[in-house]
């Protein structure tokens, strides 16, 4: 089996998950090695005991793979694992990204430009405008738009993306093939248009209490920043939110009215330091407001460069740059900066027209 094919095998197996076969992989060198040894060569791995790798040696010699890829050939879908370019960056760079992803549509390398869009089911007639047209500004300045596909908010945000005639994503909670809610079969397909439907769950998986949880994850995880719009305290949104806080991510939120139990997430998370928004520009100017345009009929005086605000993370990369192109497996060695720390900063760059991704997962310091 190939090293592709065991992700996908691996990814199917339920109560194994991406760290612990991380685990496996650090002890036994490659996911392909994972199938192929014993379970006394499992239970080496950390958090893998006896009977759990009995459990899952049993599950794996049921799992046909190439069945599996037939099926989501047959639905209009491919499955995408960690060693595949067209992998999301900024989601391998999360501490559990999922092994192997089901893509319905395109993932494009704008992608990285993202935001992701949540809150309330039961959102106000307020909130909805307020999501469609964020929604709707982000995509015209080249945002894509990540959610969820439920109702209310997360509809709303897709939608708003796809009347600004930019790119949306949609993150499921189930398997690529199971819709949920029903009634959204006709925006998923606009979605796929002008976007994806990705899932980390097997064809034919129906949703459960976790599974929307580890949807939020990997909405947080493909963004750059995280938008809420109406969010009751506790709520789903919320997790998405400590999720972005988890990964390094921007916060934003939309204030609502003191009287309204969907508002307090957002009121709260305001307080304790998220950036309030009241149009699209409270969000651009995060990504955007380092290099002012320059006015019109008028140069910038010689030998003087804009002045750019970095972090020190972004300092260290841009120094270790120099003037040759330079893989991001080798910025994380030679920087010492984790993978998250790294793929987030190399986000900004780019936003701050400090760096050009390449080909090949390199990028060049722009000088």
């Amino acid at each position: 089996m190939t090293e592709r094919e065991a992700l996908i095998a691996l990814n199917m197996v339920d109560g194994i998950g991406p760290v612990r076969v991380r685990e496996l992989i650090s002890v036994l060198g490659s996911a392909a090695n994972i199938l192929e040894s014993d379970v006394s060569d499992w239970v080496q791995a950390k958090g893998v005991g006896k009977v759990l790798a009995e459990k899952l040696r049993g599950r794996l010699k049921d799992l046909d793979v190439q069945e599996e890829i037939v099926k989501a050939e047959k639905l209009g879908a491919r499955l995408v694992t960690t060693i595949d370019d067209e992998y999301p960056e900024l989601l391998k760079a999360i501490h559990d990204p999922p092994l192997a992803l089901y893509v319905k549509g395109t993932l494009m390398p704008q992608d990285k430009h993202a935001i992701c869009v949540v809150g309330s089911r039961r959102c106000t007639h307020y909130g909805t405008q307020v999501a469609d047209r964020l929604s709707f500004q982000l995509a015209k300045q080249g945002y894509t738009v990540v959610s969820g596909l439920a109702r209310g908010i997360d509809a709303a945000g897709h939608q708003g993306a796809l009347k600004g005639g930019g790119r949306t994503i949609a993150v499921l909670g189930t398997g690529i093939d199971q819709i949920y809610p029903a009634e959204h079969d006709k925006l998923a397909e606009s979605i796929i248009a002008q976007g994806a439907l990705i899932s980390e769950f097997p064809i034919g998986f129906k949703p459960t209490r976790q599974s929307f949880p580890q949807r939020n994850r990997i909405a947080a995880g493909l963004c750059g920043g995280t938008l809420v719009v109406e969010a009751a305290r506790g709520s789903g949104a919320m997790m998405t939110v400590d999720f972005a806080t988890e990964f390094g991510r921007l916060v934003f939120a939309v204030p609502g009215r003191i009287d309204n139990p969907s508002a307090g997430g957002c009121n709260g998370l305001i307080k304790n330091g998220a950036k309030l928004v009241e149009d699209v520009d409270d969000i651009l100017e995060e990504f955007e407001y380092l290099i002012p345009p320059k006015p019109e009929g008028r140069e910038d005086p010689e030998h003087v460069k804009p002045q750019v605000q970095l972090t020190d993370a972004e300092k260290q990369i841009l120094d270790f740059l120099g003037l040759s192109d330079v893989g991001q497996d080798e910025l994380i060695r030679g920087t010492g900066l984790s993978a998250s720390v790294v793929a987030t900063a190399l986000l900004m760059l780019e936003m701050k027209r400090q760096i050009k991704s390449l080909p090949g997962r390199k990028v060049r310091k722009l000088v």
